[in-house]
Order: C-alpha cells, then sequence, then structure tokens
C-alpha cells in the first residue's frame, strides 16, 4: 500500500477574498448536461457517462476564483485552477499505462509527451492547467510524488501536464496557482461523478465564445472478446461562435448574442478505455479525438493548441523491469468501434462542457455567457433535432 491516508472525497476549492474553502458535495456534483436539454446523442453511454466509467480512474480539480474589477498582475481577478486524472487512481499510481497522443496543432503545450511516445507508456497522473502555471504543476507532481512512499533511490519523473489559456477572464500572469493547488486536485482525485463546466483547469476557459471549461462523457463498446468502457475528459478553451454546431445544428450562427472575445483558443482531451490496446494503436484513438472537435465545428487554427492523450488501463504488467511481461491486445481489426466511441465521447464531454458551465465575470469586468440552454433547445427544435 503506497498511501497511508484514506481516499478523500472530491474538493473544488474557491478561492474567496484569498480564503480557500472546500466546496460541498452538493456543489461538486454534476450539472445539466447536453442530454438533459435534449442534445440528441448516439451510442451507449456507461452508469456516469464520464471517463470515471473507466474502473479504478479518478479525477480531481481544485478551483481559484477570487477578486474583481480591473487587472492587478498579482493580485487578481483570479479564474483558473487544475484538474488532476489518475489513470489507476492513487493507489495505483506507481503502475504505468500503455499511453499515445496526437498534437492536431501544436500552439500549446503537454510536457512528458516525448517520453509517452518513446518508451509508450504513461507514468503518474495527466494534470490540465492554465497556459502560464505548467511548469508549477509539473514540479508539484514531483513534489507529491516524493512526499509518498517512493523507495527507489534514483527514482525521477517526466510529468504529464497540459494546457489552455485563460487570460481574458484570468490574471494569467499573477501566477495564482501554487504546488498546494495542484497537489490539493490530486489528493482529492476520487472515481464517480465529475464536476464539470466552471471547474478545475477549466474554470477561466472560453469555448466557441461562450463559457467552456471541463467535459466528460463515455461510450460502452461490444466486443467478441468482452465489453469494454471507454471515456473522455476535454478542457474546452477554443472555437468561433460562427462555427459551433450541436447535432448537426449550426447554433453558433442561431445565437450570436453577447460573443467572448477569442484570439487564438485551445483544447486538451484524455482518452482513457481499460481495453487491451497497445501504444500505436493508442495514439491512433489519440488521433481521433480531433474528428469529435469537428463534429462540434472546431477547425484547428493556426493560433490552437489541440494536444490529445490516450491511455489504457489493461495489461497492469507493461511496465514491468524484468521478465517478459504478459500482455493482451485487441487486434487492429477490431478497433473500428473504439474509433467511433472516441468521436462520439469527444463531441459530448464539448456538449457537455458548454452545458454545464456557468456566466462567468473576471478580468476588468469582462462577462462571458454560458450557453443559453433555453435558446439552444428552440433552434434544435427549428431544426428537427430536439431529443427527449
Amino acid at each position: 500500500m503506497w498511501f497511508k491516508t484514506p481516499t478523500p472525497l472530491l474538493l473544488v476549492v474557491l478561492v474567496v477574498a484569498g480564503a480557500a474553502m472546500p466546496a460541498s458535495l452538493a456543489e461538486a456534483d454534476q450539472g445539466p448536461r447536453a442530454r438533459d436539454v435534449g442534445v440528441p446523442l448516439e451510442g451507449k453511454t456507461g452508469e456516469l457517462n464520464a471517463i470515471t466509467d473507466v474502473a479504478g480512474l479518478e479525477v480531481g480539480h481544485t478551483t481559484l476564483i477570487s477578486g474583481s474589477g480591473e487587472l492587478k498582475v498579482g493580485e487578481g481577478p483570479v479564474r483558473t485552477g487544475v484538474t488532476a486524472i489518475l489513470p489507476r487512481g492513487r493507489e495505483g499510481v506507481l503502475v504505468p499505462v500503455f499511453a499515445g497522443w496526437f498534437s492536431q496543432n501544436g500552439n500549446g503545450e503537454m510536457t512528458g509527451t516525448t517520453w509517452v511516445e518513446e518508451s509508450g507508456l504513461l507514468y503518474g497522473p495527466v494534470m490540465i492547467t492554465n497556459t502560464h502555471s505548467v511548469g508549477v504543476v509539473r514540479d508539484a507532481v514531483i513534489e507529491w510524488s516524493l512526499q509518498h512512499e517512493i523507495d527507489i533511490e534514483d527514482w525521477w519523473s517526466l510529468p504529464v501536464v497540459g494546457e489552455t489559456w485563460d487570460g481574458w477572464l484570468n490574471d494569467i500572469n499573477g501566477f495564482h496557482v501554487r504546488p498546494e493547488h495542484a497537489i490539493a486536485a490530486l489528493d482529492s482525485a476520487r472515481s464517480g461523478v465529475v464536476a464539470e463546466g466552471n471547474v478545475g483547469g477549466g474554470t477561466g476557459m472560453i469555448c466557441y465564445q461562450f463559457k467552456g471549461g471541463i467535459g466528460t462523457a463515455s461510450r460502452v463498446v461490444e466486443d467478441e472478446s468482452g465489453t469494454y468502457t471507454l471515456g473522455v475528459l476535454v478542457q474546452a478553451n477554443f472555437g468561433s461562435r460562427s462555427h459551433l454546431m450541436v447535432a448537426g445544428v449550426p447554433v453558433g450562427r442561431e445565437i450570436p448574442d453577447h460573443p467572448a472575445y477569442q484570439d487564438l483558443g485551445s483544447i486538451i482531451a484524455v482518452v482513457a478505455t481499460d481495453a487491451p490496446l497497445l501504444p500505436h494503436q493508442l495514439e491512433r484513438i489519440a488521433r481521433r479525438v480531433s474528428m469529435g472537435v469537428a463534429r462540434t465545428g472546431g477547425i484547428a487554427g493556426n493560433g490552437s493548441g489541440d494536444i490529445f492523450i490516450a491511455f489504457s488501463t489493461a495489461n497492469p504488467e507493461a511496465g514491468l523491469p524484468r521478465g517478459l511481461p504478459k500482455l493482451e491486445m485487441l487486434p487492429n481489426e477490431r478497433i473500428t468501434p473504439f474509433f467511433e466511441a472516441t468521436v462520439m465521447a469527444v463531441e459530448e464531454a464539448i456538449l457537455n462542457a458548454l452545458v454545464a458551465a456557468e456566466d462567468m465575470t473576471g478580468v476588468g469586468g469582462r462577462t462571458v455567457i454560458a450557453l443559453p440552454t433555453d435558446r439552444l433547445r428552440e433552434v434544435l427544435a427549428k431544426y428537427g433535432r430536439l431529443g427527449k
């Protein structure tokens, strides 16, 4: 047993007037989602329709919100945070998973991916934060690891940390994300319901010039060898309003009101599955994220950072340093349903981020409105696409 402390519940930290306060369980629970407001979406979901439908996987958020008014670098307003995804949970964080990654457009950062590509393995968590906090979060993961019972004298780590830019709402140059915030996200990670919208790394993010943030979804894949789960978590911070498509409907053009400034924009996506896929297959999965993004209208523009990582929690012996690890592999001829599941889950995760997000006012009184769900339903009905 690596950790001595019991598993804590998901923690969302709100910083108000400089005081950190844990949110209640109700505040951490999932809010409205795309299906709840009538968006017709295909595919069989897992029980939670979340990345945590993959057994053993845990997610934690730290959300930082404080201040208002004009920007004072170093003081605020603060609208940012950190999200942590632990493939095998805290108990299994020392056991690596097979992984692959893909950059659709590289105006962004995801540390540690050169070693993922070289080794085919992901060691430890995947973290997501804002652009200027990547370094401190990376270092905090190493600090967090060393605080626990790692007894390998020459142990080293190349943490995986992705980012998107939240500087329109957040004092991004104030460096408000500190090591303790990343550590809190790791320590609070749990299975079960995943909070979405204005939480964690997604707190200050904008998607299709509506309020964006964290979204998640899952799909169940039936194969002749068994039933598998594939889950996705996105940090959505991309897109122009006019491009937004929902269930094939040009929702962005139908709801042009109050578009937030969106200069560049990016999306980080994490795909997890319990299917026995090897690194080259997981890279193929990661590439299909782009197709899910495109279904919502994303075009991966020049200034966009569209970076995706996929991993499999199968094959627990993948990282054994000695002997002959016993591995299983799903044949390539049966991988297409997993491509389909990825595309569908990514599309839904982005829409869940949009529906779950709430209006937010940040730097200089700038306000980003959430996607108005009543208007969304009207537009879907107009095109004959409103679901039940």
